[in-house]
């Protein structure tokens, strides 16, 4: 049975939003509500009231509004910017009430006093789309506006708007206080809130360990700088709520949400996590890890195997959205996870489109710190590695200093200038960068396997392999972790496994398979042995076990260097 009277008809839709409003609740819940209480009643109402708009959802943070013409629909909206503008200028920046603004034509369905359908959905997406106190209208809205309105108005460009399939063409205010995205506009961080884990335990007051758990990842997918990680006080809010989770993602403001379950029988616990996109409410991964709850060592090892595979999948998942969006829309971070594809691609021009990216992420925004590390990988990658020239390799070793000094506490920043101290030979000092970045964030398995492979080259064999498992165990599918593996393992006289290691390796380049057939000579399997050099002397004829020691390999002890250049003779290649 319906709750009202249903009908469909023509509508312009006005969705608004209270920009970073749990940042403000956060700071100060209560100031924020009445400050919120107030300008609805003396702002908002009195605005929409005017302009003849009907508010069909009111919330704390936002509202959907009907209107009956586009030209009223968006002199509302500018009189709305305008006035909230004015009201909050003498407040501190990180204290004022900031609205974002999209508006749409369509057909709707009107339910009671509600609206639906997908004329809504787009009006919400132009929303999210506009600058903070900017406005973004559909292009069928800009056809309606008379010439006064309609001046006000930009040309956006047709943008992708998330979960909607066509591309829209939208039309941005001329007054917003920030640049539209197209130009200078940088995306804020991925954001992410972990929801209270569920109690499934039969005693209810054993809730403080699902709490503890659900603490620990919030703390785990902190340590990520390129998260903005929603505190524990702000998404324990919703805890016994039954709240649909797209309200709580958009509530939020983030990008995913993660939600999960404690069930303890016996001596038996079972940690159940879920990602999930906040937007659409899609499930985008879900694992189940069963422990003996006496033994909670293994617990809080479960606890950051969830934290990595929540920050692959995340990844994963960013690096799928940015890439259906049109090129003319990248603001730096869009740039900068551009940049990321192509540097783990293995395609002939990688290398060059990756630094092109990672140094448009820089140039719109100078203090990006972990596009400037990456830009210093890039540099290098593109020249040769170790073997590019000295000033390339002195040019890398400055940006990565510079990012490192833009933001001391990214790991990520700490890794990748320990990444160019090993390419230019600077071992000792490379392993302290490594070690900065693990004690800085623990659960980035990148970190731990290129530590690992750079103690192998050191001859710090046992220990080189406790890190290289642990990053497989945390991260178990990364190609290029082979390349670590396969070396360490070669260097320990495990040929065999060095070899199935190597062969991993995606697109192997000269210096894999020269690796690969000094593997299956020590092995002694000579026809694989046969089948590795033929394949070598294709892609380079001209193959030396000389300049392949100088060149190919980055190790610090003679004696592996030995071992290597034994395996190539061995196999009767060219001293």
């Amino acid at each position: 049975m319906t709750k009202g009277r249903i009908e469909r008809r023509l509508a312009v839709i006005m969705a608004t939003d209270i920009v970073g409003s749990s940042r403000l609740m956060e700071a100060d819940e209560g100031r924020t509500l009445e400050a919120i209480k107030r300008l609805h009643a003396c702002i908002f109402c009195p605005i929409i009231d005017a302009h003849g708009g009907r508010i069909a959802k009111l919330m704390e943070d936002g509202a959907l509004v009907a209107f009956n013409s586009a030209i009223d629909a968006v002199e509302c909206a500018i009189s709305l910017q305008k006035e909230l503008a004015h009201d909050q200028k003498e407040l501190p920046s990180d204290e004022r009430i900031v609205l974002r603004i999209g508006i749409n034509l369509a057909d709707v369905v009107i339910e009671g006093d509600d609206l639906l359908g997908d004329g809504v959905n787009v009006a919400a997406r132009l929303e999210a789309s506009a600058e903070p106190g900017g406005i973004c209208i559909a292009d069928v809205v800009h056809r309606q506006l008379g010439g006064k309105c309609r001046t006000a108005f930009f040309d956006g460009g047709e943008i992708l708007l998330k979960n909607i399939a066509k591309p829209a063409h939208v039309w941005r205010w001329k007054k917003a206080p920030v640049a539209a995205p197209s130009a200078s506009f940088v995306p804020a961080r991925t954001s992410i809130a972990v929801l209270p884990f569920e109690n499934l335990c039969s005693s209810p007051d054993q809730s403080f360990f699902s709490d503890g758990i659900t603490e620990d990842i919030i703390g785990g997918l902190a340590r990520f700088r390129s998260l903005s990680v929603i505190a524990a006080n702000s998404s324990f809010r919703f805890r016994g709520k039954n709240t649909p989770l797209r309200e709580i993602g958009r509530k939020l403001g983030v990008t995913y949400l993660v939600e999960g379950s404690i069930r303890r029988s016996g001596e038996r616990i079972r940690i159940t996590a879920q990602l999930i996109e906040g937007a659409s409410g899609t499930h985008l991964w879900s694992e189940h890890y069963d422990r003996d709850v006496t033994d909670i060592f293994a617990v809080q090892d479960d606890v950051r195997m969830i934290v990595s595979t929540l920050i692959g999948h995340i990844e994963s998942a960013d690096l799928r959205q940015v890439m259906r969006k049109p090129t003319t829309s990248l603001a730096a971070y869009e740039f900068y996870l551009r940049g990321l594809v192509h540097m783990r691609g293995y395609g002939a021009d990688d290398n060059r489109q990756a630094r092109e990216m990672f140094l448009a992420a820089v140039e719109r925004d100078p203090q990006f710190a972990l596009a400037r590390a990456h830009l210093a990988l890039a540099t290098i990658a593109l020249n040769g590695y170790a073997n590019a020239p000295s000033p390339i390799l002195d040019e890398a070793l400055a940006l990565a200093r510079q990012a490192v000094a833009l933001d001391e506490g990214e790991s990520g920043c700490q890794r990748l200038l320990a990444l160019i101290h090993v390419n230019r030979r600077e071992f000792e000092l490379a392993e302290r960068h490594y070690r900065r970045a693990h004690q800085l964030n623990p659960n980035d398995t990148n970190t731990l396997v290129q530590m690992g492979g750079l103690l192998a080259r050191r001859g710090k064999l046992q220990e080189a392999m406790e890190w290289i498992d642990e990053g497989y165990r945390l991260n178990p599918f990364p190609p290029w972790y082979s390349a670590a593996l396969g070396n360490a393992l070669y260097i320990l006289g495990r040929y065999e496994d060095a070899a199935a290691a190597l062969k991993e390796l995606p697109n192997p380049g000269p210096f894999t398979c020269a690796r690969l057939v000094a593997c299956y000579a020590q092995a002694g399997n000579t026809n694989a042995t046969e089948t590795a050099k033929a394949q070598l002397l294709q892609i380079c004829p001209d193959f030396s076990t000389e300049d392949f020691i100088r060149r190919g390999l980055l190790l610090e002890r003679p004696e592996q260097l030995e071992l290597f250049r034994q395996g190539l003779l061995k196999a009767g290649l060219p001293a």
